[in-house]
């Protein structure tokens, strides 16, 4: 039984990593007769396992997509890259994802050995999660909507949906979809406009009713090395609202490590350097620098000097003991 219950296990293993399979070549990478497989289909089907057969000369098995989803075989590699994975979707911006990701974060850590869970601990507790401070006008992504995306970049099939531009703009868009990608708390399209015969890169927290057309194409190539590549660079070409420049009393390998993702930074003398931003918002600035928890001087632009000396004197009113309070005690 213990014989009949690993190779079940091995079958699947191998209808998991495959989408076809002749039924010669899975009989003799499990190293039993066609009649004896026949009976391991059928065991992984009473299972709940979808497990399509084709007759004939060239007949051999599949696994389809079932109305259930049934246990998975994950090795594992894999199981800590799922609950890794699962951990980042739960601090992620895609509405509605974070509670199902804790569910099934709890429930694949509940039952992994303990060899794996202590490497996922590990793996959580040297972990600093970078998320954006909760704001009012955080994008959401609905999590139907990057679906539908997705499907329609795998699949290759020309997209239909409504997008609103930066500048309040909107109509619909009609796309040979290539990519996704994910850079900071934003999810970007990276796709072939057909109405205006042209690559774009389009936010999906300003995407709506994504519909695929049933048209497939041919993939074109994409003019960059990579889709992230492409939409860094268009990020980078964007006209910004402010060029930020501070002097901070810090080593640029420290600032680096913290902030360099988004800012140039340059050594500018033994302990110091200088801080280069361009963005659309002062807020992320002056929340960066202030992170960085040494002294400094913004060079530019005024807005950002004007904004952290209203915040230093909100502080200080936070932290002066109220007259009121001082005299009743």
């Amino acid at each position: 039984m213990a014989d009949t219950s690993a190779r079940t296990l091995r079958l699947l293993t191998l209808l998991q990593s495959h989408r076809y399979w002749p039924g010669e070549e899975l009989s003799s990478r499990l190293g039993v007769s066609a009649r004896t497989l026949r009976r391991d289909v059928d065991r992984l089907r009473e299972l709940g396992y979808p497990v399509e057969a084709r007759r004939g000369v060239d007949g051999g098995y599949q696994l389809a997509a079932g109305a259930a989803l049934p246990p998975l075989v994950i090795d594992d590699e894999e199981a800590v890259a799922l609950a890794v994975g699962l951990q980042a979707a739960a601090d992620g911006a895609v509405e509605g994802l974070a509670e199902a990701s804790v569910r099934a974060l709890a429930k694949v850590v509940q039952v992994m050995p303990a060899r794996l869970r202590r490497r996922v601990e590990a793996l959580r507790t040297v972990t600093v999660p970078a998320a954006w401070p909760d704001r009012g006008d955080e994008a959401r992504i609905d999590p139907d909507a990057l679906t539908a995306v997705a499907l329609a970049c795998r699949d290759t099939e020309r997209l239909r949906f409504r997008y609103g531009t930066a500048d309040g703009r909107a109509g619909e868009r009609h796309t040979e979809p290539h990519h996704l990608v994910r850079l900071g708390r934003r999810w970007y399209l990276v796709a072939y406009d057909l109405t205006r015969q042209d690559w774009r890169t389009f936010r999906l927290d300003r995407l709506a009713a994504p519909a695929p057309t049933g048209a497939h194409f041919r993939p074109r190539p994409l003019p960059a090395a990579d889709a992230a590549e492409f939409v860094r660079a268009g990020l980078t070409g964007q006209a910004r609202q402010y060029r930020v420049e501070v002097l901070a009393d810090a080593p640029a390998g420290t600032v680096r490590q913290r902030i360099g993702s988004w800012a140039q930074v340059e050594e500018v003398g033994e302990g110091r350097c200088r801080i280069v931003m361009s963005t659309e918002s002062l807020d992320w600035p002056a929340m960066a620098i202030g992170s960085l928890d040494v002294d400094f001087q913004v060079v530019s632009p005024p807005e950002l000097t004007a904004l952290m000396a209203a915040r230093g004197a909100r502080f200080t009113r936070c932290t002066t003991p109220n007259e009121q309070a001082e005299s009743a005690s």
